[in-house]
């Protein structure tokens, strides 16, 4: 089985460390703790990641988040997947810092990077793992909030947040999108 992962972020210096860019946080993470590294090729940087004979694509679309569809079309035909084998991991302000989503289809919820998908791909039918930045910010200040770095209390809440979200790529792959859906969904509903 070989899957696409997609961590949506912005290329850049300056969008390091912003809360928009934890899709890339993610698959960062995971290279790190497993010793391997991203490449640059077209449409994005890409690693490839085996475990319990499962292939995941990893790509960070160099696109920008706003047209993260052409990256993710270009590796879905490339590596011949369908869009069940896909997951998106994207940043969501409708939910409290550190909380997980993740779903089987679903819409964008206004997220540019999951418009701009659902149209490249013209469905909404491919598995998203949406990670909560919250929503403290005044009105107005939503591209500021987005595209701002995460303050230190709010690292400490992400960065477990973020191995979590390592164990679910590994999980989607070995024993499926339900059965991940119903585990970590559950554990993130938990209060601590």
């Amino acid at each position: 089985m070989k899957y696409l992962i997609a961590g949506l972020g912005n290329i850049g210096d300056e969008y390091a460390n912003t809360r928009h860019n934890v899709g890339f946080d993610v698959l960062d993470t995971l290279a790190t703790t497993e010793g391997f590294q991203f490449s640059p090729v077209r449409y994005a940087s890409k690693a490839e990641y085996r475990y319990k004979g499962r292939i995941f694509i990893l790509i960070k679309p160099a696109t920008y988040m706003n047209l993260s569809g052409n990256a993710i079309r270009y590796w879905l035909d490339k590596e011949k997947l369908t869009p069940e084998n896909l997951l998106v991991i994207c940043d969501d302000l409708a939910l409290p810092l550190g909380t997980l989503r993740l779903k089987a289809r679903g819409s964008d919820g206004g997220h540019n990077g999951l418009i701009h998908i659902n149209e490249t791909l013209n469905t909404i039918d491919y598995p998203r793992l949406r990670i909560g930045i919250g929503s403290d910010f005044a009105k107005g200040r939503q591209v500021n909030y987005v595209l701002g770095k995460w303050e230190k209390a709010e690292t400490e809440v992400l960065l477990p947040k973020i191995k979590e979200c390592t164990d679910i790529i590994r999980s989607l792959g070995t024993i499926g999108i339900e059965r991940t859906m119903n585990y970590f969904n559950k554990k993130s509903s938990l209060k601590p």
